[in-house]
């Protein structure tokens, strides 16, 4: 099990961002992280990936463990070993690489078993089966994200984490990440996705968790939260009734002003 227990992480020894986070993951459960922008999402993976020290943060109390054993120590490289990858938001892709020259760098950790892994991603995305040798800076806004889960999955992880896959995608393509991601997890996979799309990520997720400047502020199975009237209100864009007492959907200014929020934070 993938596990943070009251996790807080500064940055340049002076903005404290986690405030005391705990989140579990299971093997082989999808589980959705929810929030706003700067509610410390990115940070939480930065923890368990091992990037902190790239943007000048720190673990100043809490411990990240997987299977019982403390890991937010080691570096990143070490915890792909161990089986926790990632997926950055904006895919991150090697442009000016070709789809297999991408693929190859995800296998880095263990590149005996390339041919066996880079055949069962194109088997899961077989669109890069077609496009193998293309550059793939060429490739489109999907297919470039289809690139980055299948670049991670080359290291055969245990556990991907996901931080806004659908972002920028058109809802067609959406769907279609959505399915890979329960496709991926039918083989085993634990997956943690971030993701401002509520309903796509609760609609796969059998937990999940909402954050809100630093805290977990909700930690319920997806099915509560999709019927959660505050995630309802924040997340999903849903008014429970009108100003006239009907139900519907409210103005941005409402949903901004819900005065329920102060209860999240209290």
């Amino acid at each position: 099990m993938l596990q943070v227990h009251n996790l807080e992480v500064v940055y340049d020894d002076v903005m404290l961002v986690l405030r005391g986070v705990s989140i579990s993951v299971a093997p082989g459960q999808i589980v959705a992280l929810l929030g706003a922008n700067g509610a410390g999402k990115s940070t939480l993976l930065r923890a368990l990936t091992g990037l902190l020290d790239v943007h000048h943060g720190k673990i100043t109390r809490g411990s990240v463990d997987l299977d019982g054993q403390p890991v937010g120590h080691l570096r990143p490289a070490q915890l792909v070993t161990r089986g926790i990858t990632q997926v950055m938001e904006g895919r991150r892709i090697f442009a000016e690489l070709t789809v297999e020259e991408n693929l190859r760098i995800g296998a880095h950790t263990n590149p005996r078993q390339f041919k066996e892994r880079a055949d069962r991603v194109l088997t899961l995305f077989p669109v890069l089966a077609d496009r193998r040798r293309d550059t793939a800076g060429y490739l489109s806004g999907g297919e470039q994200q289809m690139l980055a889960m299948g670049r991670a999955l080359m290291a055969n992880p245990r556990y991907l984490l996901l931080d806004e896959p659908s972002l920028g995608l058109a809802p067609r393509l959406v769907d279609q990440v959505r399915d890979l991601i329960v496709a991926i997890n039918e083989t085993g996979t634990g997956v943690l996705l971030v993701e401002q799309n509520a309903t796509m990520a609760l609609s796969i997720a059998s937990h999940g968790y909402v954050m809100e400047t630093g805290k977990v502020v909700l930690d319920k199975p997806a099915k509560e939260l999709l019927s959660d009237e505050d995630v309802r209100e924040f997340y999903l864009g849903l008014a429970g009734t009108d100003m006239a007492g009907g139900t519907g959907r409210r103005s941005f200014r409402e949903v901004k002003h819900y005065k329920r929020r102060k209860r999240w934070l209290s």
